[in-house]
């Protein structure tokens, strides 16, 4: 018996969903595509919310930027839930090793008194201004129009949560419960961190969900996160001979690396959408970022000293460079 085997291709009746081939065109759409685009819910919503009957459930008119397309605001990782969860999951991975590896050869142990309590005295209440920061990107989930630019935010939202929880581990290792009561007390009461605080509270208040993403996301973490994690952590106490502590936040400083390139892509696209969406961003990063700038000074001080001044202004000079780069000029 002789067996020939040959090669069929068989054509497929759908190239992809309707809505994605009128936008795209006849062709295979990609998981990122299929999960983020043309889904947002515009119609038969029934009511309008109770608490507020001026606005539909989903309404683009609650913020001031305008956009013709709001699926323009594309996400550059591509993140979907699939390739969230699974980019988490290694980074998630690497972090337990971390934490691993310096509580199994006592690396907190070496730390001398004072640096631990530079490291718990600035990185522990900020677990709170992370919690406040998943508040505010869910905000920016609920209230803000398209999933394209609404997906990311609660992704966003859970990365805070998990950096709020790392932060207390942190607190737990190296101070056990008393860091994290004594970093809720300063949170609360200490002159330090109520700029900062009041900060964080006032985003909580906003209502305008792309208003409270320049805030947050561009402004606050534009400048917290470099000034924490590289000046504070990565230079200050590691030169100290504090590493153990920069291996703990590894993930903050890898994580704002990725995120601020899709912060900063929503914001050059909405720029360039219109001179007002301009106007507006620029009114906006121009007011949060100085309101950020003022609120990290003291918190700054808290591990540099008198030296607090001139790393906040260098790193402002930073954050317009690159806000520059978005079309937005400070």
């Amino acid at each position: 018996m002789q067996i020939d085997l040959r090669t069929v291709a068989i054509q497929p009746q759908r190239q992809a969903f309707d809505h994605l081939v009128r936008r795209f065109g006849d062709k295979a759409a990609s998981r990122y595509q299929e999960g983020s685009y043309d889904i947002q819910a515009a119609e038969n919503l029934h009511y309008r919310p109770t608490w507020d009957p001026d606005h539909q459930l989903y309404d683009a008119s609650l913020t001031r930027i305008v956009m013709a397309d709001w699926y323009a605001l594309k996400d550059p990782r591509q993140f979907y839930y699939s390739t969230y969860t699974l980019t988490r999951a290694r980074q998630q991975e690497t972090a337990e090793a971390n934490f691993s590896f310096v509580e199994s050869r006592g690396l907190a142990d070496m730390l001398s008194d004072e640096l631990r309590a530079v490291a718990l005295n600035v990185l522990v209440p900020l677990r709170h201004a992370a919690w406040g920061a998943n508040q505010n990107n869910t905000t920016v989930c609920g209230y803000g129009y398209g999933a394209i630019f609404t997906q990311p935010c609660m992704y966003h939202a859970m990365d805070n949560l998990g950096i709020a929880q790392y932060l207390s581990r942190l607190g737990l290792l190296l101070g056990d419960t008393e860091a994290l009561d004594a970093g809720k007390k300063a949170w609360l009461d200490d002159a330090s961190w109520q700029p900062l605080r009041r900060y964080v509270e006032d985003c909580l208040a906003c209502r305008d969900p792309f208003e409270l993403f320049v805030a947050q996301n561009l402004a606050l973490d534009g400048l917290l996160y470099p000034l924490v994690y590289e000046r504070i952590v990565d230079q200050h106490l590691s030169a100290q001979g504090a590493s153990a502590v920069a291996m703990l936040t590894q993930f903050m400083s890898d994580w704002f690396d990725e995120t601020r390139k899709w912060v900063d892509a929503v914001i050059k696209v909405a720029a360039a959408e219109s001179d007002a969406n301009r106007a507006v961003l620029t009114e906006w990063t121009r007011q949060w970022s100085a309101r950020a700038a003022s609120a990290m000074v003291p918190v700054v001080e808290l591990a540099l000293g008198s030296g607090a001044d001139e790393a906040v202004g260098e790193q402002l000079e930073a954050f317009r460079a690159r806000v520059l780069k978005t079309g937005i000029t400070l």
